[in-house]
């Protein structure tokens, strides 16, 4: 795959062409509605530039692709999520970074007495209710059926018993699923086939307990 080395930004804090992903990120991230794309000369960035971002960029379609046959890593802009957990219970925490790029987009803080599946749960809904604060209608890849199977039904299940270490969990399951009661969502929650792409790009780089 050819290095993007010039950025387009039609619409974000400021408008041009940018000559590294640093300087156009601080023009896109957090920006409601951003328009940009990577190129790999500054002549085709040019002639983008003059034009129209929707003549440049087609938006990816996922509905008719088989995920379970699929090789290639679907490495598009879109959001990917992950927890871990040291024991299980044990201390949890959760992330979510841009697939196509790695970078983080939101890290829990640690949680004590928690599990994996929670953490997976938590992380579905915190990235949800940042695609619907933002307008997003990314993608969002977890490598959990369960927690897939959770936020579908819109319920936690888990065995997890409450104690005074993880009352702050239980807090955070109990907002999330009244957010998935209060609210629907366009982005579609798509399984992460470890087994055919590697560990999720949102992995924390060690086995969970």
């Amino acid at each position: 795959m050819a290095k993007n080395n010039y950025y387009v930004v039609w619409n974000g804090r400021k408008r041009g062409i940018f000559s590294n992903w640093h300087e156009c990120k601080e023009q896109v991230f957090g920006f409601e509605g951003a328009k940009y794309k990577g190129f790999t000369n500054l002549s085709e960035a040019k002639i983008a530039f003059r034009g129209k971002y929707e003549n440049f960029v087609a938006k990816k379609t996922t509905d008719n692709i088989d995920w379970e046959k699929q090789q290639e890593k679907p490495y598009y802009k879109s959001i990917s999520v992950d927890a871990a957990c040291s024991g299980n219970p044990g201390n949890m925490e959760y992330r979510g970074v841009w697939t196509d790029t790695g970078q983080k987009i939101f890290h829990s803080k640690g949680h004590k007495n928690a599990t994996n599946n929670t953490g997976e749960f938590l992380a579905i809904v915190h990235a949800l209710a940042l695609c619907r604060q933002n307008g997003w209608d990314y993608d969002i890849f977890s490598d959990s059926v369960n927690a897939q199977l959770w936020v579908k039904n819109k319920k936690c299940k888990t065995n997890l018993e409450p104690n005074a270490d993880n009352e702050d969990v239980f807090d955070l399951i109990f907002r999330a699923e009244q957010w998935l009661n209060n609210n629907d969502y366009p982005n579609k929650i798509l399984k992460w086939h470890t087994g055919v792409w590697g560990e999720i790009p949102a992995d924390f780089g060690r086995k969970h307990g």
